[in-house]
């Protein structure tokens, strides 16, 4: 029984990281890492939404904007998510999840573009 245990536990472990691919967990967390989207600011593919704006006479005026981080280095979201300012929260990701999420922005810009 040991055997089959071990055996079973050792094919999981070489198997444990196809269970998400790199560009799933960015997704997951641009689109609600922990709990708190960037979509809403940035749009679904880093684009920029309008935050706060409201309708007069002459047309809409957006007061706040959120940036497109489309074409943000990794060390300018890095520096965004890590410091904040007086809008964007501090977010307290890992090296890792942020490069996860730029690499994200990347690929599903690329794709748009072909």
């Amino acid at each position: 029984m040991k055997k089959i245990y071990l055996i079973f536990l050792f094919s999981f472990a070489l198997c444990a990281e196809d269970f998400i691919s790199e560009f799933e967990y960015g997704q997951m967390l641009y689109q609600s890492p922990r709990g708190v989207s960037c979509v809403p600011c940035h749009g679904e593919t880093g684009e920029g939404r309008d935050i706060v704006s409201y309708t007069e006479d002459n047309g809409t005026v957006v007061m706040i904007k959120g940036p497109d981080i489309r074409s943000s280095t990794l060390t300018q979201i890095n520096d965004s998510v890590k410091k904040g300012n007086s809008i964007m929260p501090r977010y307290f990701f890992t090296d890792k999840e942020i490069k996860t999420i730029h690499a994200y922005l990347e690929k599903v810009n690329l794709e748009e573009t072909e």
